[in-house]
């Protein structure tokens, strides 16, 4: 049975004893780093590179082409009706061991990211204890979802209602939560009976390798979730095949659009009308009001912003000041990003890492070049030459219509915009194509 739900709790990095063991973890796992670039052989095949170091390869993942990917949705399709048949309790029972197994595994799979992603300790392991939480909680959802429950008493009659899987999930998931939001879209598509054609991103396939291995040693059949690694056109492959039932996708605003478009387009052959999960980007407003706590404030400030270097469609991207203390925040904002050290993660001195490639540094350049035409440069503190990084970045006296304002940079910048008053800096938090999430520091229940 599958265990009741708990969220994991994180690793203690403050103590002494924790921080030299996951040192250690993260020796162990730099030295397989040359076992797992030997297992190439022939065939296409993806690097991952980390990024702060591009010249030194986490890992290499055989590529999936269109052949490979239509013979994975025949084996599931084929597959399907016997893991509809599987009760809820044995979908929960597998995804609750792989919980355990990667509770096990949460120091080595928290240095994996390290690596591939660019992630500090803290975000490393966060990742890895939300994707216990997914499989863990799904099971438990399963468990209790999967019994038929009787909707009225008549007479001569039997009402019940239960649910049904609809058949192949497709699971498109980003490399900035490489474990967790891959495990999560996985692992409800598993537990409600669906089989599943995993394509995690190009830039983190080591991370899924990983998941697959857990998975199926938790007793996962082989036609139940296959895993293709591959780029671009393999996701589009899956989202436009007329086998696919379900597609679970987390990314940018663009790309969900795209998929959104082309699952909704009837298909030949196509029996059924697709279901589209989609999560995409944000542009992210905290607004600090005239009474807020200013030393709470900075440090969350910060903390949204440019943890993990931006790169989350939930980060702070706007920062919205109230004029009694747009002067004091901004000014003690700036002299706190600039204590910030900027360097490879795998030291825990450095707050601020690389972002995930080449080109994503690039799209980040731009807009900081932009921005200083668009608004006043507050603070842009060098990087590293070596690997991806780019210097956070705070600008102020942004226009609320600015590019910098509205659009999804995904990188260490800040825009900051000043509010005549609160009910002006909600117009300017809800003056956005987004609407993902936000923040408001505030002590006066009336603008609560």
């Amino acid at each position: 049975m599958a265990e009741m739900f708990r969220n994991e709790p994180p690793i203690d990095f403050s103590r002494r004893d924790n921080r030299e063991r996951f040192a250690q973890t993260l020796e162990k796992v730099r030295a397989q780093f040359k076992e797992q670039s030997r297992k190439r052989t022939t065939g296409a095949w993806l690097d991952s590179v980390n990024p702060a170091n591009p010249q030194e390869v986490v890992g290499r993942a055989r590529v999936s082409n269109t052949n490979q990917a239509q013979e994975a949705i025949e084996r599931t399709r084929r597959f399907f009706p016997e893991w509809r048949r599987t009760t809820a309790e044995e979908r929960a029972e597998i995804l609750a061991k792989a919980g355990r197994i990667m509770r096990d595994r949460r120091w080595e799979l928290a240095a994996w990211e390290v690596f591939e992603v660019g992630k500090g300790w803290r975000e490393a392991d966060a990742d890895v204890i939300e994707a216990i939480d997914y499989l863990n909680y799904y099971a438990g959802e399963m468990t209790r979802l999967g019994k038929p429950r009787q909707t009225q008493e008549l007479p001569g009659e039997t009402n019940v209602y239960f649910y049904e899987p609809r058949g192949i999930a497709a699971i498109i998931a980003p490399w900035n939560f490489p474990l967790a939001i891959l495990t999560g879209m996985t692992a409800a598509a598993l537990a409600s009976g669906n089989c599943a054609l995993i394509k995690p991103a190009e830039q983190s396939p080591v991370m899924a390798a990983h998941l697959m291995e857990i998975l199926r040693a938790a007793g996962l059949p082989d036609d139940a979730g296959r895993l293709l690694q591959g780029g671009g056109e393999l996701g589009a492959y899956l989202v436009r095949s007329p086998e696919i039932h379900l597609i679970a996708f987390t990314g940018s605003r663009e790309v969900g659009l795209e998929i959104l478009g082309e699952a909704y387009t009837h298909r030949p052959g196509q029996q059924h009308v697709k279901r589209v999960v989609c999560e995409m980007g944000g542009k992210n407003a905290v607004i600090i009001d005239n009474d807020a706590d200013l030393d709470e404030a900075i440090n969350h400030v910060i903390d949204s912003a440019f943890g993990y270097q931006g790169q989350k469609c939930s980060a702070a991207s706007r920062l919205i000041l109230v004029r009694e203390v747009h002067d004091r925040f901004l000014s003690r904002l700036t002299e706190a990003v600039r204590s910030l050290k900027i360097g490879p993660p795998e030291d825990p001195r450095h707050a601020i890492g690389p972002v995930i490639e080449a080109g994503a540094r690039e799209r980040v350049m731009r807009y900081i070049r932009l921005g200083k035409k668009e608004a006043k440069c507050a603070l842009e503190m060098a990087a590293p030459k070596e690997g991806y990084f780019v210097g956070p970045v705070v600008f102020s006296e942004v226009v609320p219509s600015s590019r910098i304002a509205r659009e999804e940079i995904f990188g260490p910048v800040l825009a900051v915009m000043k509010a005549r008053d609160f009910n002006q800096a909600l117009e300017i938090a809800n003056h956005s194509a987004f609407a993902l999430a936000g923040g408001i520091f505030s002590r006066s229940p009336a603008d609560m």
